[in-house]
């Protein structure tokens, strides 16, 4: 562990009317890319938040980490500021009884332990998509945060963008007659590497065992984990060890559009079928290229996802559509954007459909334009986020359903209530990952009953 032996009372100046007894002690798991370009800022800036600890498995993030807190605090009150503490490891910060809430921001296959550990600690959430690694660790994360009742939060920020919010309040409404068939674009990584590139030496400032954690030993090069002067998009997101690829990359973020759409935010589809390209044999990043799947829902709805398709949710009804992307906006510097400056983020078979009102007797949903904001303020009222973690939950599951599907090239048939697949162990066995010692969990967690 390495601590900073700094007092950890921030300046009145940065906070103004809040007192310590109004504001939430945050501590972060994971310095990287996203910890630092979107999470850790988007927190920073909430008055009511005091950023106290970080943690990251190389000392080179976590010196970085560390620096971007006390420089924005410096900066905000006008006066030095060293008072932010630095673990190596996140059981240390857990056991840390000031801090109230925990960011994580890690690798997908960094986010289900952490995250259980936290909420046995006591701590609430906001934890980074994909929800997990695997629907079976999903399904008990989210029962692990209502036993808790733990606030945890899923950034799934799109749903605090005006655009969002509109398209599914107007669809839940019948702006565009009765729903039948939804598209979905997602981006793709169709770049492969070779493995003959030789192993590494594994930097000095960097845990690389515990950050392979569950996943099984891999030797060491720099494609395979993080850039270590820079950071630009990591090599892990192409790795199948650590994630799915962009159906759970971005997939987490559309699918989760298309359940808020569809009022289908507790449950999942019936059936799932999908095809993809997949890198040759022996390939480093190995995570799926082009594809198209079709994931049937209980209300006949048709989900149709590729990336033929525009980056964004169309909502085809009988009466019209509704089509709802980011547009421009980026939450980091390599998030895609609309090559074709002819898209909207919000457009319609009719444009009246977009002028119609959501009246006071109509379907309101979930409003909050701030997302870290929304986190913060629900911990200290200990009312509902915007994301919450069941919600999360069944997002990633239709992304990992699809990839099942994909790798299976067949078409199979998933109970939403049980979530097993009805008569098909093969699937079945993809609900789960082994798990390498010593840093699997033997949880108690019965994938039959979800209990």
């Amino acid at each position: 562990m390495v601590m900073a032996n700094f007092p950890t009372i921030v300046p009145a100046s940065v906070f103004g009317k809040y007192a310590p007894s109004n504001r939430v002690n945050v501590g972060v798991i994971g310095c990287g890319r996203i910890g630092t370009s979107w999470d850790m800022p988007g927190v920073l800036k909430q008055d009511k938040a005091n950023m106290m600890a970080v943690c990251d498995l190389d000392l080179k993030r976590l010196k970085q980490g560390k620096e971007l807190v006390e420089t924005f605090y410096a900066k905000k009150s006008g006066k030095p500021y060293s008072g932010v503490k630095t673990y190596e490891n996140y059981h240390e910060l857990l056991a840390n009884k000031d801090i109230d809430a925990i960011i994580i921001s890690t690798p997908d296959h960094w986010h289900v332990v952490p995250a259980i550990h936290a909420l046995r600690a006591g701590k609430d959430i906001y934890m980074e998509k994909p929800a997990s690694l695997t629907i079976s660790e999903g399904r008990l994360l989210s029962n692990e945060a209502n036993k808790a009742g733990a606030i945890f939060q899923i950034g799934s920020q799109q749903r605090c963008m005006p655009q969002f919010k509109k398209a599914c309040e107007l669809v839940r409404n019948g702006r565009i007659g009765k729903l039948h068939t939804i598209y979905v674009g997602l981006p793709v990584d169709k770049a492969s590497e070779s493995t003959a590139e030789k192993a590494m030496v594994i930097p000095a400032n960097l845990n690389y065992d515990m950050w392979l954690g569950i996943t099984p030993y891999a030797e060491y090069t720099e494609k395979r984990v993080h850039p270590q002067n820079d950071y630009s998009r990591p090599g892990w997101l192409r790795c199948e060890q650590y994630g799915a690829g962009m159906i759970t990359g971005w997939g987490a973020h559309h699918f989760d559009i298309v359940n808020w759409g569809m009022g289908t935010e507790h449950t999942g589809p019936v059936e799932i079928s999908g095809t993809s390209e997949w890198p040759p044999s022996g390939a480093l990043w190995d995570v799926h290229g082009s594809f198209k799947t079709e994931t049937v829902f209980a209300n006949g709805v048709k989900v149709l996802a590729s990336d033929a398709y525009t980056n964004g949710v169309k909502f085809v009804g009988a009466e019209g559509w509704i089509f709802v992307a980011r547009g421009n906006y980026t939450a980091t510097a390599t998030d895609p954007v609309a090559k074709d400056k002819s898209v909207l983020a919000l457009a319609a078979s009719d444009p009246r459909i977009l002028d119609s009102v959501i009246g006071p007797n109509d379907i309101h949903l979930y409003q909050s334009l701030d997302h870290h904001g929304n986190w913060i303020d629900s911990i200290l009222s200990r009312q509902p986020n915007i994301a919450p973690i069941e919600v999360g939950h069944r997002a990633c599951s239709i992304c990992l359903l699809n990839h099942t599907a994909m790798k299976l090239n067949r078409k199979l048939f998933w109970d939403p209530v049980l979530e097993r697949y009805k008569n098909d162990d093969e699937a079945n066995a993809m609900l789960s990952r082994p798990k390498r010692w010593p840093y699997q969990e033997n949880f108690e967690f019965d994938v039959k009953t979800n209990l």
